[in-house]
């Protein structure tokens, strides 16, 4: 595991650490001619051969990902600009990770096992994430349509910011019930309430700051609830019983 561990460290060293913007920038204007994409892949092979300690037996391992690295990022410059950029980096990623594992696997005997993915505390994880996430988006939504109106600086705001903010604090309350840290639960209601203190004192709007205390309690009630039953439902599934 420790090899695979070296090739992940090498591949995070040369595309986050050791690739300023500016290679970034021209590899996407200048596409393969980018004399930053050559060099990029040499940064690539330069980690390898000094995190696995200049061993010349691993010589196919260094032509493998830094070639596979060359097409994928050149696949990925190629597509700048007609693919979605987001999905491009993604995708890019992902690919390399794939060769990387596959790497791992034939050259250093790294197996690996998807059992995991199908077990009762995997599953019962997820769905609670999914519950947490989207389905309590739903389930406020439904519940404060009755009271929706229109935010005065809802025009200055960023498009779905609101949405992302409630999944990440129930995220937050959810992993704060998890680790038996209820206090934290408080801190993050007072930071909350702290940010959002100016907008509702300029507003001097008492629908607005009902609304806002209402939906940031039920935003709160549904992770706690998630939470207690995902702690149940772990209890029940963890019992020698089952």
């Amino acid at each position: 595991m420790s090899s695979l561990l070296l090739l992940i460290l090498a591949h995070l060293l040369g595309d986050f650490v050791m690739q300023p913007e500016k290679w970034v920038k021209d590899k996407a204007d200048r596409k393969g001619r980018s004399v930053y994409l050559y060099l990029h892949i040499l940064i690539h092979t330069a980690l390898l051969f000094f995190l696995l300690n200049f061993d010349l037996n691993y010589w196919p391992v260094f032509a493998i990902i830094a070639g596979t690295h060359y097409l994928i990022d050149l696949m990925k410059v190629s597509l700048s600009g007609k693919w979605n950029h987001k999905l491009l980096f993604f995708v890019d990623q992902v690919l390399h990770f794939i060769v990387l594992f596959a790497v791992a696997h034939y050259y250093f005997s790294i197996n690996f096992s998807t059992a995991f993915l199908f077990q009762d505390t995997t599953i019962l994880f997820i769905v609670e994430l999914i519950c947490v996430t989207r389905v309590s988006s739903v389930i406020m939504m439904f519940l404060l349509d009755s009271w929706k109106f229109e935010d005065a600086g809802a025009d200055d705001s960023l498009k779905n910011a609101g949405k992302y903010i409630g999944m990440l604090e129930r995220l937050f309350v959810f992993g704060f019930i998890v680790l038996n840290q209820w206090s934290a639960i408080g801190w993050l209601m007072a930071a909350k309430s702290v940010f959002r203190f100016n907008d509702l004192s300029r507003a001097k709007d008492r629908k607005l700051t009902e609304y806002f205390l209402i939906g940031t309690l039920v935003s709160f009630g549904l992770a706690i609830a998630f939470a207690l039953l995902y702690q149940y439902f772990l209890k029940e599934i963890s019992s020698p019983i089952n």
